[in-house]
């Protein structure tokens, strides 16, 4: 036997030997593939099974607090029924749906609301650009620190609560009419919600307070995480503020931008706190709104539950033609 055939028969390892190694390094495939198929299929209904056990008290509850009542709206939505239990309904159709788009006062709802996105998405989103643009510049300092606090409390005070506050400013003889008298305004003074021509208005006054911070915040986070050097290179190219800012901040915060515009357009679409606290609807239905309309008809007109439910259902869809497109856009123009 030649010395060559000597060192190949002693160097080559036994089989044993090189299916372990192979078994160890996870490229050998027994025979029994059939058994691994069956042991992979297992173990991933088994992880299937913990992921709807974490998952199924959630679900469940989403189901009956969610689901249930939506159903059961979208079925009363079809008859008339006073909502006392035990009490006799009428199938009525489509009925309820025609009073929605027939009744001017369902319709005044709606385009109040409509009125109110204005205000409680359009403003604070602006007003919020241009504060947390200011707020960037001196991102380090006690003062900034201060301003994001207290322009953020608005969110922590119950919307009940900001309304009769603001219901007092407002007044007749509030803090804004004594200060329009000092600097020498008081020819414009007037109980801003008590006039039919102001009071949507201030209304709308109060949500853009209260979004404001929300919404600054949120661009705020968004503009922390712009890179310093496309700054300086904008300066270095002779770039003043106002170009920085439709040119880097402004692209760079698309999406929180879509944040802001969905999370206050729902807001101002369901408004129902701060009208209730305010204005309760008046003067002569200047303020009310669908949230407030739907619960004046199911609690206080007798026979209208299904009108309210129809109402209902009308605006979720509303809603929902609103802020999908807005979710749409801003989900394009992030890719």
């Amino acid at each position: 036997m030649s010395r060559s055939t000597e060192t190949s028969t002693v160097s080559a390892p036994a089989p044993d030997v090189r299916r372990k190694v192979l078994r160890e390094a996870d490229v050998y495939d027994p025979s029994d593939s059939g058994s691994r198929r069956r042991a992979s299929r297992a173990r991933r209904l088994r992880q299937m099974a913990v992921a709807l056990a974490l998952i199924a008290p959630a679900a469940l509850a989403y189901g009956i607090f969610v689901l249930r009542p939506l159903a059961l709206t979208v079925q009363y939505s079809f008859y008339e029924w006073s909502g006392v239990p035990d009490s006799p309904s009428t199938f009525v159709g489509l009925d309820n749906y025609r009073a929605v788009f027939t009744d001017e006062r369902n319709l005044g709802a709606i385009l109040n609301s409509i009125q109110l996105i204005v205000w409680f998405s359009f403003v604070p989103v602006i007003l919020g650009l241009i504060t947390a643009a200011i707020i960037r510049k001196f991102a380090t300092s006690k003062l900034t620190l201060a301003a994001r606090t207290v322009m953020f409390l608005p969110q922590v005070i119950p919307l009940v609560a900001a309304g009769i506050m603001w219901d007092w400013m407002l007044a007749g003889r509030g803090v804004v009419n004594t200060f329009l008298g000092w600097i020498g305004l008081g020819g414009v003074t007037r109980p801003w919600l008590g006039d039919i021509d102001t009071a949507l208005s201030g209304v709308g006054v109060i949500g853009a307070w209260v979004a404001l911070g929300l919404c600054m915040l949120l661009l705020l986070a968004g503009m922390s995480k712009i890179d310093p050097s496309l700054y300086e290179a904008a300066r270095i190219d002779g770039a003043g503020p106002i170009r920085e800012f439709f040119s880097i901040t402004l692209p760079s915060v698309k999406q929180e931008i879509g944040v802001c515009v969905t999370v206050t357009v729902i807001a101002a679409l369901a408004a129902f706190d701060i009208v209730w606290a305010t204005t309760r609807g008046g003067p002569a239905r200047s303020t009310m709104v669908p949230g407030l309309r739907i619960f004046n008809l199911g609690f206080s007109v007798p026979g209208r539950v299904g009108e309210a439910s129809a109402l209902a259902v009308v605006f979720m869809a509303l809603v929902l033609l609103i802020v999908l497109p807005i979710q749409r856009l801003t989900r394009e123009e992030s890719r």
